[in-house]
């Protein structure tokens, strides 16, 4: 009989787990609808050739970067490119 019950520290074990499986799934459908040429982000012209010179050519190639790093991107492309990505992403 009591084999047939699962405790509630059971329970809280497998929600936790699948609470974890859950986020791990949003993160990859979110990576995965990011795997798009940075044109839809519409930058300026600049700003997108500078990434593409940079081999940043699609929207999953600038979710970890640090855009200071990035020779030719100052504080107003950086601002502009997270702007664009935040819209992007808001959108999804």
């Amino acid at each position: 009989m009591i084999e047939g019950k699962l405790k509630k520290s059971d329970i809280r074990k497998i929600n936790k787990k699948l609470l974890e499986s859950l986020q791990n799934y949003r993160k990859m459908v979110a990576f995965m609808g990011a795997d798009v040429p940075i044109g839809v982000l519409c930058l300026p012209r600049t700003t997108e050739k500078i990434l593409a010179n940079q081999g940043f050519l699609r929207v999953y190639d600038l979710l970890d970067v640090d855009f200071a790093e990035i020779k030719g991107i100052g504080d107003s492309r950086s601002r502009d490119i997270t702007s664009s990505l935040n819209k992007f992403f808001s959108m999804s």
